[in-house]
C-alpha cells in the first residue's frame, strides 16, 4: 500500500502521497519537471515542507466543488457569502 499523509483542505480531509515518486505521479504532467528539479535540489531540512507544498497542488475530489464555487462567484452569484462588514465584532471576542 502506498504511503500517504492526511491534509486538511477547504473541502475536507484528503489523503495525498507521502513519497517523492507518489507526489510526482499524482501531479498534473505539466508540473512534474518543476517538482523533480525542486525535490532533487532541496536541502534535507526543507524537504518535508517542499513535499507538503507540492502535495497541495495535487488535484483532489474537493477541487471541483471549489472550482464550482469560484465560477459561481465570478458569475455574480454570491448566495451564502457573508461579508466582514456585515458581521458584528462578537467573533473577535476571546471570551
Amino acid at each position: 500500500m502506498p504511503k500517504t499523509f492526511t491534509m486538511h483542505m477547504t473541502g475536507g480531509t484528503v489523503q495525498v502521497p507521502a513519497t517523492i515518486t507518489g507526489i510526482r505521479q499524482a501531479l498534473p504532467e505539466e508540473l512534474r519537471d518543476q517538482f523533480t528539479t525542486e525535490a532533487e535540489n532541496a536541502d534535507a531540512d526543507d524537504l518535508r515542507m517542499l513535499l507538503m507544498s507540492w502535495a497541495m497542488r495535487i488535484p483532489t475530489g474537493h477541487d471541483q466543488d471549489e472550482e464550482d464555487a469560484v465560477a459561481r462567484f465570478k458569475a455574480g452569484d454570491l448566495t451564502g457569502v457573508v461579508f466582514a462588514d456585515e458581521l458584528d465584532d462578537a467573533y473577535r471576542s476571546a471570551g
